[in-house]
């Protein structure tokens, strides 16, 4: 969970300076560092088990993805 709390953090960092950039409105790049990256959590979330079950179901063919490096793993 720590993972998915500091890339929230850096996600809304971001968004908010890009959408403040873009459109000189602090509004407009509050609401993106607010919706954009609250969405993106909640995927990354989902991205992370689905790949650990991936991992878990199908250890050869992850060793083989792996393996032949098409695949960066952390």
């Amino acid at each position: 969970m720590a993972k998915t709390f500091s890339f929230a953090i850096l996600h809304f960092t971001v968004a908010f300076t890009v959408g403040y950039l873009l459109t000189g409105s602090v509004v407009v790049g509050g609401l993106l560092a607010v919706i954009e990256p609250a969405c993106n959590t909640v995927i990354f979330y989902f991205h992370e088990k689905a790949w650990k079950h991936f991992e878990e179901t199908s250890p050869e063919t992850h060793a083989k993805t792996v393996s032949l490096g098409w695949l960066h793993v952390h």
